[in-house]
Protein backbone atom coordinates (compact mmCIF):
# COMPACT_ATOMS: atom_id res chain seq x y z
CA UNK A 1 0.00 0.00 0.00
CA UNK A 2 1.39 3.49 -0.75
CA UNK A 3 0.63 6.62 0.19
CA UNK A 4 1.94 10.12 0.22
CA UNK A 5 4.84 11.09 -1.53
CA UNK A 6 5.28 7.23 -2.30
CA UNK A 7 2.44 7.07 -4.01
CA UNK A 8 2.82 9.73 -5.92
CA UNK A 9 6.56 8.94 -7.01
CA UNK A 10 5.42 5.57 -8.14
CA UNK A 11 2.39 7.17 -9.98
CA UNK A 12 5.01 8.93 -11.71
CA UNK A 13 7.35 6.35 -12.42
CA UNK A 14 4.74 4.35 -14.75
CA UNK A 15 3.47 7.75 -16.54
CA UNK A 16 0.50 8.23 -14.59
CA UNK A 17 -0.57 12.23 -15.88
CA UNK A 18 -0.45 14.47 -12.90
CA UNK A 19 -1.75 18.05 -12.31
CA UNK A 20 -2.34 20.85 -10.04
CA UNK A 21 -3.49 19.93 -6.54
CA UNK A 22 -5.92 22.83 -6.79
CA UNK A 23 -7.21 21.39 -10.03
CA UNK A 24 -8.87 18.97 -7.57
CA UNK A 25 -11.09 20.63 -5.13
CA UNK A 26 -14.04 22.27 -5.76
CA UNK A 27 -15.75 25.23 -5.01
CA UNK A 28 -17.95 23.49 -2.84
CA UNK A 29 -15.52 21.87 -0.73
CA UNK A 30 -13.03 25.08 -0.23
CA UNK A 31 -16.21 26.71 1.55
CA UNK A 32 -17.33 22.93 3.46
CA UNK A 33 -13.06 23.19 3.97
CA UNK A 34 -13.02 26.98 5.56
CA UNK A 35 -16.47 26.26 7.21
CA UNK A 36 -14.71 23.40 9.31
CA UNK A 37 -10.50 24.05 9.46
CA UNK A 38 -10.29 21.87 12.47
CA UNK A 39 -9.79 18.38 11.90
CA UNK A 40 -12.11 16.96 15.16
CA UNK A 41 -14.74 19.25 14.15
CA UNK A 42 -14.94 18.24 10.46
CA UNK A 43 -15.02 14.75 11.13
CA UNK A 44 -17.08 14.46 14.18
CA UNK A 45 -19.80 16.29 12.53
CA UNK A 46 -19.85 14.06 9.32
CA UNK A 47 -20.45 11.44 11.77
CA UNK A 48 -23.02 12.67 14.25
CA UNK A 49 -25.31 14.76 12.32
CA UNK A 50 -25.52 13.65 8.88
CA UNK A 51 -24.09 11.03 7.21
CA UNK A 52 -23.38 12.47 3.99
CA UNK A 53 -20.38 10.28 1.92
CA UNK A 54 -19.69 8.69 -1.60
CA UNK A 55 -18.50 5.44 -0.82
CA UNK A 56 -19.57 2.94 -4.10
CA UNK A 57 -19.31 -0.38 -3.90
CA UNK A 58 -20.20 -3.21 -5.54
CA UNK A 59 -20.50 -7.72 -4.78
CA UNK A 60 -20.87 -10.26 -7.24
CA UNK A 61 -21.24 -13.75 -7.70
CA UNK A 62 -21.20 -15.72 -11.17
CA UNK A 63 -23.39 -19.12 -12.68
CA UNK A 64 -20.40 -20.99 -10.80
CA UNK A 65 -20.33 -19.82 -7.54
CA UNK A 66 -17.00 -17.43 -7.62
CA UNK A 67 -17.67 -14.20 -5.90
CA UNK A 68 -15.89 -10.75 -6.01
CA UNK A 69 -16.07 -7.54 -4.40
CA UNK A 70 -15.19 -3.58 -4.64
CA UNK A 71 -15.24 -0.76 -3.13
CA UNK A 72 -14.17 3.30 -4.29
CA UNK A 73 -14.53 6.06 -1.36
CA UNK A 74 -13.60 9.64 -1.52
CA UNK A 75 -13.32 9.59 2.05
CA UNK A 76 -13.65 11.64 4.75
CA UNK A 77 -13.66 15.21 4.51
CA UNK A 78 -11.10 17.12 6.20
CA UNK A 79 -8.87 14.07 7.02
CA UNK A 80 -5.57 14.07 8.45
CA UNK A 81 -2.91 13.95 5.88
CA UNK A 82 -1.53 10.82 5.08
CA UNK A 83 -4.75 8.87 6.07
CA UNK A 84 -5.46 5.46 4.74
CA UNK A 85 -9.19 4.71 5.51
CA UNK A 86 -10.65 1.41 5.35
CA UNK A 87 -11.38 0.52 1.48
CA UNK A 88 -7.63 -0.60 0.40
CA UNK A 89 -7.43 -2.63 3.41
CA UNK A 90 -7.83 -5.94 2.73
CA UNK A 91 -10.95 -7.72 5.45
CA UNK A 92 -12.12 -3.88 6.43
CA UNK A 93 -13.76 -1.72 3.46
CA UNK A 94 -13.76 -4.84 1.42
CA UNK A 95 -13.16 -8.93 1.22
CA UNK A 96 -14.42 -11.92 -1.16
CA UNK A 97 -13.61 -15.35 -0.49
CA UNK A 98 -14.97 -18.08 -2.85
CA UNK A 99 -15.75 -20.50 0.18
CA UNK A 100 -17.88 -17.92 2.24
CA UNK A 101 -19.14 -15.06 -0.49
CA UNK A 102 -17.77 -11.43 -1.10
CA UNK A 103 -18.50 -8.33 0.70
CA UNK A 104 -18.17 -4.08 0.41
CA UNK A 105 -18.21 -1.82 3.46
CA UNK A 106 -19.15 2.05 3.88
CA UNK A 107 -19.26 4.06 7.16
CA UNK A 108 -16.43 5.25 9.45
CA UNK A 109 -13.67 3.84 8.04
CA UNK A 110 -11.50 4.08 11.76
CA UNK A 111 -14.15 1.87 13.15
CA UNK A 112 -14.27 -0.31 10.36
CA UNK A 113 -10.70 -0.85 10.33
CA UNK A 114 -11.04 -1.53 14.02
CA UNK A 115 -13.05 -4.39 13.79
CA UNK A 116 -12.08 -6.08 10.33
CA UNK A 117 -15.88 -5.47 9.15
CA UNK A 118 -15.54 -7.24 5.61
CA UNK A 119 -14.09 -10.16 6.74
CA UNK A 120 -15.48 -10.14 10.31
CA UNK A 121 -18.88 -10.83 8.43
CA UNK A 122 -18.08 -13.45 6.25
CA UNK A 123 -16.45 -14.93 9.40
CA UNK A 124 -20.12 -15.32 10.76
CA UNK A 125 -20.92 -16.45 7.63
CA UNK A 126 -18.81 -19.65 7.52
CA UNK A 127 -20.02 -20.31 11.42
CA UNK A 128 -23.39 -20.92 9.76
CA UNK A 129 -25.69 -17.47 9.29
CA UNK A 130 -27.59 -16.41 6.94
CA UNK A 131 -25.87 -13.23 5.15
CA UNK A 132 -28.37 -11.10 6.50
CA UNK A 133 -27.56 -11.91 9.93
CA UNK A 134 -24.10 -11.59 9.88
CA UNK A 135 -24.42 -8.29 8.16
CA UNK A 136 -26.61 -7.28 11.18
CA UNK A 137 -24.28 -8.84 13.94
CA UNK A 138 -21.23 -7.45 12.81
CA UNK A 139 -22.89 -3.82 12.17
CA UNK A 140 -23.96 -3.56 15.51
CA UNK A 141 -21.04 -5.24 17.09
CA UNK A 142 -19.10 -2.67 15.88
CA UNK A 143 -21.27 -0.09 17.25
CA UNK A 144 -21.36 -1.67 20.81
CA UNK A 145 -17.54 -1.91 20.49
CA UNK A 146 -16.57 1.30 18.67
CA UNK A 147 -19.20 3.15 18.10
CA UNK A 148 -19.34 3.47 14.14
CA UNK A 149 -21.84 3.17 12.26
CA UNK A 150 -21.80 1.87 8.23
CA UNK A 151 -23.39 -0.50 5.78
CA UNK A 152 -22.53 -3.56 4.20
CA UNK A 153 -23.38 -5.43 1.32
CA UNK A 154 -22.80 -9.35 0.72
CA UNK A 155 -23.42 -11.97 -1.28
CA UNK A 156 -22.62 -15.58 -0.71
CA UNK A 157 -21.51 -18.01 -3.42
CA UNK A 158 -25.19 -19.61 -3.74
CA UNK A 159 -26.65 -16.06 -4.67
CA UNK A 160 -28.01 -15.24 -0.95
CA UNK A 161 -27.42 -11.66 -0.85
CA UNK A 162 -28.05 -8.81 1.88
CA UNK A 163 -27.81 -4.57 2.30
CA UNK A 164 -27.63 -3.93 5.74
CA UNK A 165 -27.11 -0.86 7.36
CA UNK A 166 -27.08 0.80 10.64
CA UNK A 167 -26.37 4.12 9.10
CA UNK A 168 -29.51 7.09 8.89
CA UNK A 169 -29.57 6.12 5.03
CA UNK A 170 -27.61 3.67 2.25
CA UNK A 171 -28.33 3.23 -1.17
CA UNK A 172 -28.34 -0.12 -2.65
CA UNK A 173 -29.55 -2.25 -5.18
CA UNK A 174 -29.38 -5.56 -6.40
CA UNK A 175 -30.21 -7.56 -9.48
CA UNK A 176 -31.31 -11.27 -8.73
CA UNK A 177 -32.54 -12.87 -12.02
CA UNK A 178 -34.70 -10.83 -13.57
CA UNK A 179 -35.94 -8.40 -10.41
CA UNK A 180 -33.99 -5.20 -9.25
CA UNK A 181 -34.41 -5.08 -5.71
CA UNK A 182 -33.45 -1.18 -4.15
CA UNK A 183 -33.34 0.63 -0.88
CA UNK A 184 -32.34 4.01 0.79
CA UNK A 185 -34.09 4.25 3.75
CA UNK A 186 -34.73 1.26 6.88
CA UNK A 187 -36.42 -1.71 6.37
CA UNK A 188 -37.03 -0.28 3.00
CA UNK A 189 -36.98 -3.08 -0.10
CA UNK A 190 -38.27 -2.12 -2.94
CA UNK A 191 -38.67 -4.10 -6.13
CA UNK A 192 -39.21 -3.96 -9.65
CA UNK A 193 -39.00 -6.43 -13.15
CA UNK A 194 -36.04 -6.02 -15.30
CA UNK A 195 -37.16 -5.87 -18.85
CA UNK A 196 -35.10 -8.33 -21.29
Amino acid sequence: MLAGKGANQFAESIGVNTVPTDKLVTEYEKKEWEKHKKYISGVMEAFNTKWAHDTVGAVAVDCAGNVACATSTGGIRNKMVGRVGDSPCIGCGGYADNSSGAVSCTGHGESILKVTLARLILSHVEQGRSVADASQLSLQDMGERVQGAGGAIVVSPSGQWAATFTTERMAWAAAEDDVLWFGLNPKERLKEKLSQ
